[in-house]
């Protein structure tokens, strides 16, 4: 009903205002839209606008202007109508136009400039019109903003609306880059700073806020421009505005000022290139095939200058967060939408005889099992196990494809076997009980051992210069705790080198006397034998004492950080502070890669870093203030790029002082870290009292844009990146410590090799068979590892045997992004779940042969990449075409996928290990067609397309079993930019319908029973292990099983899901919520460029209008508002209180020393 009489008058106002004369109906009808317009939400208006009513009101206004003298008792309330339409109408300022109203407009503001109620309402309509650029162009270019210096005073308690109203039309007008530029040039600029100290000097009771905010919104604009930022410099503008928000930090109140005055400092910081000689990454690595005189840098730096620039693991491209509307479209824009191409299409990437090379990567399959009567394997040492542990195949490395005596096409059938295309491929069972015609003889397993061995033996004599360089950091041997730790219990020496390096033999050998041995699947023994064996570029000669001495889980979990209210402002203003008063600022470099020079430790008043160790990553340090630090990381090899990874130590530090680090080179839209998350960090002192672990620590932490940017010099050409500050305190535990610092749980390729040895070691050898083989040799030269698990056959009967090859594969693969170490701990869970004890995991590897690979990117994890290998290449953007040379192990893996292909073994389900940096929760990316189709508002024919939707049901089980994994989060759709990673190839090519991305937070959880917990280890941990038991259920849920097998799962489900159960029932579910992010404390403006400054806030104009109403009915400044008006404090009442005219009495005209003739200004013409 109210629609319908809103748009019968709209009809009666666009004939009345065209034809009749009569003031009464004209008014009655102005009145009635008034009030209906006035109630409810937008809703009417945009109905209004829908039919021509933003077009009517122009008319009835060009109408009213015309009449002499012009009755501004049609003309008030058409202004009204026009302001409060006209904001909703996204192309009002086009309208205003095609009606030539911007003349009648500014005509009437002209005309009443000697009274300000009717001025007022005029200066609401030019504000709604300059909101279009383009209008504000125009009404810039016929002498609006001129008129608008003429309105504007200093500070007076008079006409106070007014005046605001002509300060918000001139923040509109300033939107325009032309009009910007003219105000600088007319000196306007530093008018605008006088105006604005002016009223904060005199405004001493807040009474005035918007006025105030006003006029920073239009310096925040003008200074869009960059002639308005070095105008603003040069008129101390920084000074100014730095000085004014220190008066009004103690007020809240004054957030819109505080808040608008940050924005416009950070902006107008000046411009530096990093503190670096150039942005490529202190490391290089020569690739194969590329001539030296070749930059490997031009391709990341090309995909960088294109905005290629590629997010964490499968996570959405960073866009501007003001702009929803925006990123929808964009999201939806990269929805692959051609059928053809979301279509399952096996194909192969290389020849067909080059499968045959990964038979020797699948020896179950053509196992007898004879050799273990001749040796029971627990009586082998973990030497015989390491050794029996090595590849007994050909191992691919970057420089070699195929193995070099391989006959693949020359065999007879009787040697293949069944032909390997073939779906229903199995082994013949006559083979399996001829030892003659088995491929694996225990003869032939011992030659490889020893083999093994002497290659191992072999590769230490090549690199013993190396290995026995490989020493523990030292320790501090002057502090007092170390002195009374070690001294008093034992004599050894100490002898420092002339570096400062303790003897490590002596130093180790005590630490190995003191270490428990609890902390499980962990040694550092076998640590130090594998460390030696790693191959890095900067040719490490330190370990770090975390990953040597090892990690425990803290005994509780740490809720997230609660955001102190302000503190990224605070952040600001304190660099904004080394700006303009820079007395105290040390810019001392401490730490330097590239200048090792920089690195001499024990500086006076100085923290000392260190980074080269395996999985280090800290290139400079520079120490700011006493107890204030500037961190630089390294780029990823090989590239100029991808700075998120930081891992580093820390020493010579105060107890108990306030030290802020400022990481300054992250490259980040958003962080975790604005929304509760930690760091963590290592205490040594800590760890020999018992307590070995990394925790979460830092407050005071947030991530914002920062005044560093990409210079062409340093970038090799490229210039135009900005840069991210994470910045966070830390008060250390102890008095000169040894502590380290890390952007999440390191897990570096040493500790994977030395758990996976321990995993082999503790399994039981007649329940679980486990085979470990080197897919292939990395770029660096170090062995990406494969793994084999599965349940040993019962017996070596007929049906035992083939149910033991005839179990489907499930591959797992992790850390292709070597920052993503989150990912490992998962994948960490996983083994160590597989190969227990746990009735669940014994039934599970009687289900499923598991081949996984743990570290697909070991290079990129040894020195210390976020997200490339030593190609500088995202590893995971290369499974359509890998190159075998230069993408080794994806090469491999995807080969050994095709030939369980080729040979009707395709895995039940793929699942790729990652990590995401932006969001809570883990979560699976899955790849459907429909739900993609559908997303993109494509028509779907469910007759001719249709899919098993069975991808979706491995999520739902993790949704009820695993305490950190939330259904909501997931997505099953196929992007244009996602077409080269591992789970949409392996779903499009390989045909695996159940082809996952497992995304674990950096941060926490959002839901369920770990709702505003930050993830440890051992949760990530749990995840991993989830995940067997989500396997488990898909099996029973998917799949024909024995019926011996589904009596035992469903007991040991029973008991699991009431466990489960009685887990969520003791926390609150919260799993119909779906906003992932919940809204920071405080207004977080990234992107400082950004127009955004609330002004699309539509309530303020209306309040504005709707309180004129009532001052218009006759109440005065000195009356003040009554309880019926909205404002509710004294400071926001003051805002509107402004003179009235009496009735029979002529208006005041504004002062005379409005901006125009004020601090010298030259009046321009009206």
């Amino acid at each position: 009903m109210g629609l319908r009489h809103v748009l019968f008058l709209w009809i009666l106002v666009n004939n009345k205002s065209k034809s009749s004369s009569d003031k009464d109906v004209i008014l009655n009808i102005l009145s009635v839209l008034t009030d209906l317009l006035s109630l409810g939400t937008g809703r009417r208006i945009h109905y209004v606008i829908s039919k021509g009513g933003t077009e009517a009101l122009l008319q009835a206004l060009a109408i009213a202007a015309r009449t002499e003298p012009p009755d501004h008792s049609i003309l008030l309330p058409l202004l009204r109508l026009l302001a409060r339409v006209g904001q909703r109408d996204r192309k009002f300022g086009l309208k205003v136009q095609k009606a030539e109203a911007t003349d009648i407009i500014l005509g009437l503001a002209r005309r009443n400039l000697s009274h300000h109620l009717y001025l007022t309402h005029c200066l609401w309509v030019l504000r709604v019109c300059a909101s279009n650029v383009t209008t504000g162009t125009t009404l810039g270019t016929n002498g609006t903003m001129e008129l608008l210096f003429k309105v504007i005073t200093p500070y007076s308690k008079r006409h106070v609306r007014t005046v605001r109203a002509a300060i918000e039309a001139l923040a509109a007008l300033l939107k325009s880059k032309s009009n910007s530029r003219r105000a600088v040039n007319k000196g306007y600029l530093g008018g605008l700073l006088r105006l604005y100290q002016d009223w904060h000097h005199h405004d001493v009771s807040n009474n005035y806020i918007y006025i105030r905010r006003g006029l920073l919104l239009c310096l925040k604009h003008i200074t869009n421009i960059q002639l308005g930022r070095e105008t603003f410099l040069g008129s101390l503008g920084m000074e100014i505005l730095f000085t004014s928000v220190q008066d009004c930090l103690s007020c809240k109140n004054l957030d819109p000022i505080i808040t608008t005055a940050t924005q416009i400092l950070r902006k107008c910081y000046p411009k530096e290139p990093l503190p670096v000689a150039t942005l490529r990454s202190s490391y290089s690595f020569p690739l194969p095939g590329i001539a030296k005189s070749e930059n490997p840098y031009e391709g990341s730096e090309g995909k960088w200058l294109n905005g290629d620039y590629e997010s964490d693991g499968e996570e959405e491209t960073e866009k501007d967060l003001d702009n929803e509307d925006v990123e929808s479209k964009e999201e939806d824009y990269d929805l692959e939408t051609d059928v053809n191409k979301l279509k399952t299409r096996p194909v192969l990437d290389r020849p067909e005889e080059e499968l045959g090379q990964y038979e020797a990567m699948c020896p179950e399959l053509s196992h007898n099992f004879q050799e273990f009567e001749s040796e029971p394997e627990e009586e082998k040492t973990l030497e015989d196990k390491t050794e029996s542990s090595a590849p007994f195949h050909f191992i691919p490395n970057a420089t070699s494809v195929k193995h070099a005596n391989y006959r693949w096409r020359k065999q007879s059938a009787t040697e293949m076997g069944p032909d390997p295309k073939e779906k229903d491929f199995k082994v013949p069972l006559q083979n399996l009980t001829k030892k003659e015609k088995c491929r694996w003889h225990p003869i032939d397993e011992k030659r490889d051992i020893i083999k093994a061995a002497q290659d191992a033996g072999s590769c230490e004599d090549e690199d013993r210069a190396k290995s026995h360089a490989i020493t523990l950091r030292p320790l501090p041997n002057e502090a007092a705790w170390y002195k009374k730790m070690f001294y008093s219990e034992c004599e050894y020496s100490i002898n420092p080198s002339p570096g400062g390096r303790l003897e490590s033999s002596d130093v180790a050998t005590n630490l190995l006397e003191k270490h428990q041995g609890d902390i499980p699947f962990h040694s550092p023994r076998i640590y130090i034998a594998k460390a030696k064996c790693v191959k890095s570029i900067p040719d490490y000669k330190d370990l770090a004492f975390p990953d040597f001495w090892g990690h425990q889980s803290p005994p509780y979990s740490k809720p997230m950080l609660e955001r102190k209210y302000g503190v990224q402002r605070d952040k600001v203003l304190d660099d904004v502070r080394r700006l303009i008063q820079p007395d105290d600022v040390i810019g001392r470099t401490v730490f330097d890669l590239d200048e090792p020079s920089h690195s001499s430790p024990r500086l006076p008043g100085s923290l000392t870093f260190f980074s080269k160790f395996e999985s280090g990553n800290l290139r400079k340090a520079i120490q700011v203030r006493e107890f204030e630090y500037d961190l630089i990381m390294n780029a990823d090899v090989n590239s100029n790029q991808h700075h998120q990874w930081f891992y580093f130590e820390v020493r010579d530090m105060k107890l108990a002082v306030p030290y802020r680090f400022n990481v300054i080179n992250c490259e980040k839209f958003n962080s975790q870290f604005n929304y509760g998350m930690q760091l963590v960090i290592y205490s040594v002192k800590e760890a020999l009292q018992g307590r070995p672990r990394w925790l979460r620590a830092g407050y005071d932490i947030c991530y914002y844009k920062n005044h560093y940017c990409c210079s062409a010099a340093a970038g090799g050409g490229m210039s135009g990146k900005c840069y991210y500050t994470l910045t966070f305190s830390i008060k250390f535990p102890h008095n000169d410590d040894v502590c380290y610092l890390a952007y999440h749980y390191p897990y570096t390729y040493s500790a994977m090799m030395a758990h996976l040895d321990i995993l082999e070691q503790n399994r039981n050898p007649k329940k679980v068979y486990w085979r470990q083989q080197t897919l292939c040799q990395t770029l660096g030269g170090n062995p990406c590892p494969l793994l084999t698990i599965t349940a040993m056959p019962e017996s070596k009967k007929r049906d035992d045997l083939e149910q033991f090859y005839n179990r489907p594969y499930v591959f797992l693969m992790a850390r292709v992004h070597p920052g993503e170490s989150n990912a490992s701990w998962v994948m960490k869970g996983t083994l160590e779940f597989l190969v227990s004890s746990d009735p669940i995991a014994d039934l599970l590897r009687k289900c499923f042969i598991f081949k996984i690979v743990p570290m697909l990117n070991p290079d990129g994890v040894i020195n210390g990449n976020h997200r490339c290998s030593l190609s500088g290449d995202d590893l995971n953007r290369q499974w359509l075409t890998p190159n075998s040379q230069v993408h080794p192990t994806i090469y491999h893996a995807k080969g050994l996928l095709y030939y369980l292909r080729s040979i009707g073994r395709a895995p039940l389900v793929f699942c790729d290990y990652h990590g995401h940096s932006q969001k809570k929760n883990v979560f699976l990316y899955g790849c459907s067609i429909k739900e993609t189709l559908w997303q993109a508002g494509c028509m779907v024919d469910t007759a001719v397309i249709t899919e098993d939707v069975g991808y979706r049901t491995l999520p739902k089980i993790l949704d009820k079993v695993a305490p950190a994994f939330v259904m909501n989060s997931c997505s099953f759709l196929v992007e244009k930019s996602r077409e080269s990673t591992a789970r949409v190839v392996v779903w499009r090519e390989i045909g695996v319908l159940r082809s996952y991305t497992m995304e674990s937070t950096y941060c926490g959880c959002s839901h369920g029973l770990y709702k505003g917990l930050q993830l440890g280890t051992q949760e990530l941990e749990e995840m991993g292990s989830k995940l067997c038991l989500g396997l488990l259920i898909l099996h029973l849920k998917s799949l024909p099983c024995s019926k011996k097998l589904m009596a035992q799962a469903a007991l040991l489900l029973d008991l699991e899901e009431e466990i489960t159960d009685r887990a969520q029932r003791s926390c609150s579910n919260s799993s119909l919520e779906t906003d992932d992010e919940p809204p920071c404390v405080e207004e977080i403006d990234y992107n400082t460029d950004s127009s955004s400054d609330g002004e699309r806030d539509f309530s303020e104009l209306d309040q504005e209008i709707q309180e004129c109403l009532s001052w218009a009915e006759g109440e005065t400044e000195d009356e003040g508002l009554t309880t019926g008006q909205s404002c509710s404090s004294k400071a926001l009442r003051g805002l509107y209180i402004s003179s009235q005219p009496t009735p029979n009495s002529t208006a005041l005209p504004l002062r005379s020393t409005a901006l125009g003739v004020y601090s010298g200004f030259e009046s321009s013409p009206a």
